[in-house]
């Protein structure tokens, strides 16, 4: 006679108009991730204030200085996703963050003080982490539309845009004047 191992399964509640489970696996992965970068984010507004005080140009200094505006903005608003969510707002260490931070810090610590190469590589830094940002938004905000969260996507899609919005203003900052001066030292 064969015996069988019996798993326990979780218990799933339907959410919303979907259907979908809020204790599904799926489920399960998207808050993990929100707490990644929840994480990210958190690091981000210590991080900015470094970056702001390394910075040559004052058009970058207030770059950064808003831009650590916006990033409490986004923790503010991920603290709601995880209300709406039914979820206490926790971070779980974001390993692309981390090393991305470690990299501004090495663009700083291996550039001089008062050097447009510093704010180039300064930029380079802070685009690396919008682009992690900007994919990390935009595939929550899918996922939340996958699960019928579409209150949870629509703000999402708001720090997506604001992830895009100071994607561009780094550019042009970086276009139209630091790295011709970077260029030229």
């Amino acid at each position: 006679m064969a015996t069988t191992k019996k798993t326990e399964k979780k218990t799933a509640k339907p959410t919303g108009k979907t259907g979908k489970m809020e204790n599904s696996e799926f489920h399960e992965f998207f808050i993990d991730e929100l707490k990644d970068i929840y994480w990210a984010e958190k690091h981000l507004a210590k991080a900015l204030p470094k970056m702001k005080k390394a910075a040559t140009s004052p058009e970058l200094a207030a770059a950064f200085e808003k831009h650590t505006e916006e990033t409490e903005q986004h923790i503010s608003t991920l603290e709601e996703v995880f209300s709406l969510l039914g979820e206490k707002a926790t971070a779980k260490k974001c390993d692309a963050m981390a090393g991305l931070l470690e990299e501004a810090d090495g663009i700083i610590a291996d550039t001089d003080k008062g050097t447009m190469i510093r704010d180039a590589g300064l930029i380079l830094a802070a685009q690396k982490v919008e682009h992690y940002e900007i994919a990390t938004y935009g595939t929550l905000r899918v996922f939340a539309e996958n699960m019928g969260h579409n209150d949870v996507a629509e703000l999402l899609t708001q720090t997506l845009e604001n992830e895009k919005a100071t994607d561009v203003a780094l550019t042009e900052l970086a276009v139209n004047a630091v790295n011709e001066e970077a260029v030229a030292e």
